[in-house]
């Protein structure tokens, strides 16, 4: 049988504020291609280009992956500041519909980091720009300096709900994670249960209450040499079954909860 396609969402970066580059890493693809099975395609995420009823029909789920724009606090109603960082409209544009259409056909997505936050915004959640400036709250931004290696290093451990889809699907109720992250889920959205914490109660891993698909997100970066972390390949072979089980016209219910 054919490989089940996913769709990973490209990001736009400038160079030298002139030249639009979309890229989705290596990383990604190269999870999606070893570690859930599937068959990586990078989409320009942006309006202008692609639609999301193409998208839906060209693929059998998506990833939402990490990026260095953050998601335009218009929307979820806060006012645009400094902290906010760079953004991509474009991505904005086609990330967020998509979302709530999966949602409502059962299609599966995986959010990791930035689509973490992406799948909050799209259901009326919000977002706060540095979540280190909260009281009792950690540094989870990616170290400044090091090798790779050290950069997603496992730096914290994430608590998972006992007898949620996390614990279910990985066999345990903690994990070691990485962090690269600036901003935080400050109030989930619709449906969003929280289902994962850092210790300093940062939301580290959701589900959406009666999604009809694979529909589970994580705010660190399982990508990172996918194959290698038990944890990691878990969830991207949990996804890539999910997609398989859409291409094949059935619907995965493993994780769906009441």
């Amino acid at each position: 049988m054919t490989r089940p396609v996913i769709g990973i969402l490209g990001n736009s970066h400038e160079i030298e504020g002139r030249y639009a580059l979309r890229g989705g890493g290596d990383m990604c693809s190269e999870a999606i291609a070893n570690a859930a099975g599937c068959l990586p395609l990078i989409v320009p995420a942006d309006p202008h280009f692609v639609t999301v009823a193409e998208l839906l029909d060209t693929c059998d789920g998506f990833l939402l992956p990490g990026a260095r724009p953050n998601v335009h606090p218009d929307e979820y109603g806060d006012d645009e500041t400094e902290a906010h960082g760079a953004f991509d409209r474009g991505r904005d544009a086609i990330a967020l519909p998509l979302v709530r259409a999966c949602l409502e056909r059962g299609q599966p997505f995986f959010g990791i980091c930035r689509g973490f936050q992406e799948v909050n915004v799209a259901l009326g959640g919000t977002l706060h720009p540095e979540i280190r400036d909260l009281p009792g709250r950690d540094n989870h931004r990616m170290p400044p300096d090091g090798t790779l290696e050290e950069k997603f290093a496992l730096r914290h451990p994430v608590r998972f709900t006992l007898g949620g889809p996390f614990h279910r699907l990985l066999g345990r109720t903690e994990v070691m994670t990485n962090t690269l992250h600036g901003q935080g889920i400050t109030e989930p959205g619709e449906g969003v249960i929280i289902d994962g914490h850092a210790p300093d109660g940062t939301p580290e891993a959701i589900y959406i209450k009666d999604a009809p698909g694979f529909a589970l997100s994580v705010q660190w970066h399982p990508e990172w040499r996918a194959c290698e972390d038990p944890v990691s390949a878990g969830l991207f072979a949990a996804f890539g079954d999910a997609a398989r089980a859409w291409r094949s016209g059935r619907r995965s219910v493993v994780l769906k909860t009441a």
